[in-house]
């Protein structure tokens, strides 16, 4: 049975039910893989559904239940997938959400649940696959990182933390897995339109007696700003496949229009200069 689940490729993508997630499962099913879509809470799945259903791929997609937060779960899913298909040869790290709120404000619970989804998750569910892939000596892991993984921002501590401990564990686990066969992969979105900024700075409360109103007031501005702006995240999901289909993916793919002359003017500009123009351009506009 396993040789002919092997004639299809097999990819499981963490966080399907929108996003970059969804148009990801989508698109992989467009290219002949056999999709295991997994979210939190299948209650959300319609909106999957109907886009597989529009794209005529739903046959190729299985959409499965999985919070990463439960390491064992993710275990437990993981090896049933494989138990069933034979193997996963593409893991798409996607889950994920964005905490907001000055340090100074956000409660230590919520930097725990930040972490927790955002990078401990994505841990899990890699080390499930990890034994597979090794023996096969075979296999993608694809991290969705962000522009945040590389470049702080104020008042985006915990998901800027949780990105940029993506972006270490991914580094050495690619040099772990490359012996071995299995390529470990990051993809670094600027700003798209995807519900993530809505969900994680428009969930910020902003108590009227904080010393951080002025400043979040701005933020707050300047980001809703850059979301209006967004373009939809086609380029993203292109890459994507692009990277599940290349022998030999590169550790780093940022996307996004400013995206790399950001990095770049990280690395080559003193710290002073660079943080003038970061500040300059968030407090006066």
């Amino acid at each position: 049975m396993n040789q002919t689940f092997n004639k299809q490729p097999v990819a499981f993508v963490t966080g399907a039910s929108s996003g970059f997630g969804l148009l990801t499962s989508v698109a992989l099913a467009g290219e002949g893989y056999r999709v295991l879509a997994s979210m939190r809470n299948l209650t959300n799945k319609g909106q999957l559904e109907a886009a597989a259903k529009e794209a005529v791929v739903a046959d190729r997609i299985e959409i499965v239940q999985l919070d990463v937060t439960d390491f064992s779960a993710a275990e437990t899913v993981i090896q049933d997938v494989i138990r069933r298909y034979g193997q996963i040869d593409l893991l798409v790290n996607n889950a994920g959400y964005a905490a907001g709120g000055f340090t100074e404000e956000v409660a230590i619970e919520e930097w725990q649940r930040q972490f927790e989804t955002n990078f401990f998750g994505l841990v899990a569910v890699t080390k499930a696959v990890l034994p597979s892939m090794r023996e096969r000596r075979s296999g993608k892991i694809v991290n969705i990182s962000s522009i945040s993984g590389r470049i702080g921002f104020p008042s985006m501590g915990p998901y800027v933390a949780s990105k940029f401990a993506v972006e270490g564990f991914s580094e050495s686990l690619r040099l772990e897995m490359l012996p071995y066969g299995v390529h470990v992969v990051l993809i670094e979105p600027g700003s798209y339109k995807t519900d993530i900024w809505s969900k994680g700075l428009g969930a910020v409360t902003i108590h009227p007696n904080s010393p951080y109103v002025k400043e979040m007031k701005a933020i707050l501005k300047y980001v809703n700003k850059i979301a209006d702006a967004a373009p939809a995240p086609d380029e993203v999901i292109r890459q994507i496949v692009q990277v599940a289909k290349s022998p030999s993916p590169k550790l780093r793919y940022p996307v996004g229009k400013g995206v790399k002359l950001g990095i770049i003017l990280k690395n080559i500009l003193p710290w002073k200069w660079w943080e003038r123009i970061v500040t300059k351009r968030l407090w006066k506009g």
